[in-house]
């Protein structure tokens, strides 16, 4: 091996200038640089930092960065394909730790990232010891793993074929994702091929601009998830494009860990079962699970659903909420000649599965403010939108408009069932066509101003 210098400057590298590069960011194929690759990027190590200038395709069985790296690729058929039965991530960071953060200053600019799904087992031969984790190695196969880590940027990139996660991301700080997509052509049945997915601790986390498929949830923020106490707070989420996704955005508290101060705005494509789960998901049995909510809005969703690909495992809808919950905000909310009747807002002690069915729900303040269904070649079958079963103190449903002129039926804007225990229920500026009932059920105290039937 010759000696590794910099291209240019103090700690610049143009690949070109070592590795081969004769693979394909699509395809695979050609030379095999892992060691070569691994040593340019552990210069980083002794000159205090490195930028990699990727010009080409790179064929690798996993790397790792350390502090201070930059790896940069000139466009997106440029990039790494991650070689068959390679068992590891294709990048991860050097040092894992769920207690410490080691690693800083990572940035991943431009390019394509291959995880090969095809070429690849459902789980890493031998996943690493992981500092701070006191449970058993999670040895899913993952894209890319980040576990302790702060100011990580992931900017102008795509990756492809997650074999399950296409990333995982713990114990962080200060990340941001933007202009991003996540293709998977390799989609397989309940493989667990989530997008980008978030454990606790973290904080400060900006998405923007992403795009893509997934085999599972495309994007979860779930803080304590894996060990059961850890936090997420301070998250914005601007511009997610869904393109038939199975499940859209997952919001999991499993007990204490607090999930807190998220924005998630402009969410728009299609999907197909579930698209957002805001509730502790693991249901009896499986600990406290009663989750811990603290501000969430959610605000300008448009998704068309294709088909329900889990329909014998969990009944669809568009958002499902459950658990300990604060404060939920959802704004302007909008479906257009829906294919089938699943409710767009679930307020259920069902988690999710009706395996793992939940046994406690409270949420204190819920707010949905602008909802618009047009259905008039859509689904014939009725439908209730907006479904309560378990308690919630405080429930405010204003600007509102449903029309099903020409494909009347006898819906329901408001269903309270007998299990709902609803304190507080005010609903105003109320605009229907074509469909039955306001209100459905009984709060302990109503207030209906402004309704018009038409």
């Amino acid at each position: 091996m010759k000696s590794i210098l910099p291209s240019c400057g103090r700690f610049t590298v143009r690949a070109s200038d070592y590795l081969k590069q004769d693979s394909d960011v699509m395809l695979g194929g050609g030379t095999d640089e892992t060691e070569l690759l691994q040593a340019i990027l552990d210069k980083a190590l002794e000159w205090g930092g490195l930028h990699l200038i990727v010009d080409g395709a790179v064929l690798v069985r996993g790397l790792t960065l350390h502090s201070n790296t930059t790896v940069e690729c000139t466009d997106q058929s440029c990039g790494f394909f991650l070689k068959d039965g390679a068992a590891k991530p294709l990048v991860s960071n050097a040092k894992l730790s769920y207690s410490h953060i080691h690693t800083e200053n990572i940035r991943l600019l431009g390019g394509t990232y291959n995880l090969n799904s095809p070429g690849q087992e459902r789980m890493e031969n031998d996943p690493p010891v992981i500092e701070g984790d006191t449970d058993k190695p999670f040895n899913w196969l993952m894209g890319v793993k980040f576990i302790g880590v702060r100011n990580l940027t992931m900017r102008d990139m795509r990756l492809v074929n997650q074999r399950t996660f296409a990333g995982l991301f713990a114990n962080w700080e200060h990340v941001v994702v933007e202009n991003f997509a996540i293709d998977l052509p390799d989609n397989r049945f309940a493989q667990n091929q989530d997008g980008l997915h978030f454990w606790g601790p973290g904080r400060d986390l900006c998405i923007r601009n992403i795009r893509g498929g997934s085999g599972d949830d495309f994007m979860a923020l779930a803080p304590d998830e894996h060990d059961l106490k850890s936090d997420i707070t301070d998250v914005v989420i601007d511009g997610v494009y869904l393109e038939d996704a199975d499940q859209g955005i997952r919001m999991l508290s499993r007990g204490p860990g607090r999930l807190d101060r998220v924005f998630i705005r402009n969410v728009y494509g299609t999907y197909k079962s579930c698209g957002f789960f805001i509730n502790p998901w693991f249901g009896k049995g499986y600990g406290d699970s009663k989750g811990n909510y603290g501000a969430i809005t959610v605000e300008n969703v448009n998704l068309q659903q294709t088909y329900d690909k889990y329909g014998d495992f969990c009944d669809a809808f568009l958002f499902r909420i459950g658990g300990r919950i604060q404060s939920l905000t959802l704004k302007n909310i909008q479906t257009v000649d829906p294919n089938d009747a699943r409710p767009l807002v679930d307020v259920s002690h069902v988690y999710g599965s009706r395996i793992l069915s939940g046994n406690f729900t409270h949420v204190s303040n819920l707010t949905i403010d602008g909802l618009e269904v047009v259905n008039h070649r859509g689904t014939k079958k009725k439908n209730a939108y907006i479904k309560v079963d378990t308690r919630v103190d405080n429930l405010v449903v204003r600007n509102v408009t449903v029309d099903r002129s020409g494909n009347e039926n006898d819906d329901t804007l408001i269903r309270l069932t007998e299990e709902a225990q609803v304190d507080a229920l005010t609903v105003r500026g109320v605009l229907t066509r074509g469909i039955g009932k306001t209100l459905e059920g009984k709060a302990n105290h109503t207030l209906i101003e402004g309704e018009l039937k038409l």
